[in-house]
C-alpha cells in the first residue's frame, strides 16, 4: 500500500489497529436489540420487541469540555469517555428517557492505538452503567487541526420513552419537594476556571484541603444517573428533573420550572464535596458565585410531591447513591440559596 497518505500524516493501519482494540470494550455493552457488527457503515437498532403504547425518542448530544486539556497533562485517558456518556445520558434521563445507544466521535492529532482504546474503554464503560449499547462511532485522525497528542470528544445518545410518561415538569407545584442527588464531583463543567485555580499545582501532590492526590480529584469522572432515575419512575411520579450542569443552581434548577415558580434551596441539607471550598479558597470566589458555577454536590434534582419524598430517599439508597431533601419549590422566580 502506498505510503503517501501517512506522509501527510494519517496512519490508516494505526486506524486498522484502533479498531481491533476497540472491539472487546464495545462488546461488553452489546444489547439483544442491536443488530449487524461493528465496522458496517451505519449502526441499527431492532424498536420491534418494545411494547411502548406510544413511544417517543429523545436524543442528546455533548462533549467533555475543557476537562480534556487535563488529561492531556496527566496521560490519563480511561476516563474522559464515561464523562462523554453521562453527559448526553443525564440529558435524555431528565426528561424521562431510558438510554437505548450511544454513538462517539474521536478526532485527533495522531491515532494512537493505545491511547484511542483508552478512551473507548471508557465510553463502553458508560455504556454499561446506562445500560446502552454502543453501535458505533468515529475516530478522525486531523493533523494540522489538533496536536500530535491532543483530541476532542463528541457522544449521541437515544433513548426512549412512554409519551405519557415525559417528564415536562408541567405538574410541579408550590411546595413540591426537591431532592438532590449526590454528584462524584466536579463532573465536567467549570473546568476553564478549575484549570485556572489549579494552575501550577502538582497533580500528584495532595494539597491542603484535599484527601486525595490532586489529579485524582479533577479527573472524577461524572456520575450515571440513569439506573437510579429508572428506579425511582417505578415507585413514584417524578414531576421534574435537573441536571445540574454549566451554569449551577441558577441556570439548571429553573429549566424544569414553569412560569411563576421558583426554588429554594437549603445548602446545609448535604455534605458539599471538599473539592469545592478548596477552589473557592483558591479563588476567593464568592459562596453564592459557587452555586452559579459549579453543582456542589449536587448532580440531579428531581421534583417530586412531598409525600413521596421519603420513598425516592430510600430509592437512591438502594442504588448507593447519596441524597437529601435540598428544599422545595415556591412561588416567584429563580434559585433562593439559603444556609
Amino acid at each position: 500500500m502506498s505510503d503517501i497518505y501517512k506522509k501527510a500524516g494519517v496512519d490508516v493501519e494505526k486506524g486498522y489497529e484502533a479498531v481491533e482494540r476497540m472491539k472487546k470494550h464495545i462488546k461488553k455493552t452489546h444489547r439483544k436489540e442491536v443488530l449487524g457488527s461493528l465496522g458496517s457503515f451505519a449502526g441499527a437498532f431492532d424498536l420491534s420487541s418494545f411494547s411502548y403504547k406510544e413511544p417517543v425518542l429523545l436524543s442528546g448530544t455533548d462533549g467533555v469540555g475543557t476537562k480534556l486539556k487535563l488529561a492531556f497533562e496527566l496521560d490519563k485517558h480511561d476516563t474522559v469517555g464515561i464523562d462523554l456518556v453521562a453527559m448526553c445520558v443525564n440529558d435524555i434521563v431528565a426528561q424521562g428517557g431510558d438510554p437505548l445507544f450511544f454513538l462517539d466521535y474521536i478526532a485527533c492529532g495522531e491515532n494512537d492505538p493505545a491511547r484511542i482504546e483508552a478512551i473507548v474503554s471508557g465510553v463502553a464503560a458508560g455504556c454499561q452503567e446506562a445500560n446502552a449499547a454502543l453501535i458505533g462511532g468515529e475516530t478522525a485522525e486531523m493533523p494540522g487541526m489538533y496536536d500530535a497528542n491532543e483530541y476532542d470528544l463528541a457522544g449521541f445518545v437515544v433513548g426512549i420513552v412512554e409519551k405519557e410518561e415525559i417528564i415536562t415538569g408541567e405538574s410541579i407545584k408550590e411546595g413540591d419537594t426537591l431532592i438532590g442527588l449526590a454528584s462524584s464531583g466536579i463532573h465536567s463543567n467549570g473546568y476553564s476556571l478549575v484549570r485556572k485555580l489549579i494552575e501550577g499545582l502538582d497533580f500528584a501532590e495532595t494539597p491542603e484541603g484535599l484527601s486525595k492526590p490532586l489529579g485524582e480529584v479533577v479527573m472524577e469522572p461524572t456520575r450515571i444517573y440513569a439506573k437510579a432515575v429508572q428506579s425511582i419512575k417505578e415507585k413514584v411520579h417524578i414531576k421534574g428533573i435537573a441536571h445540574i450542569t454549566g451554569g449551577g443552581f441558577d441556570e439548571n434548577i429553573p429549566r424544569m420550572l414553569t412560569s411563576g415558580l421558583g426554588a429554594a434551596v437549603q445548602t446545609g441539607a448535604w455534605n458539599v464535596p471538599e473539592v469545592f471550598p478548596f477552589l473557592q479558597k483558591r479563588g476567593e470566589i464568592d459562596t453564592r458565585e459557587m452555586y452559579r458555577i459549579f453543582n456542589m454536590g449536587i448532580g440531579m434534582v428531581v421534583a417530586v410531591s412531598k409525600e413521596d419524598e421519603q420513598a425516592v430517599c430510600d430509592v437512591l439508597l438502594e442504588n448507593d447513591i447519596e441524597a437529601a431533601i435540598i428544599g422545595h419549590v415556591i412561588q416567584g422566580e429563580g434559585v433562593q440559596i439559603s444556609s
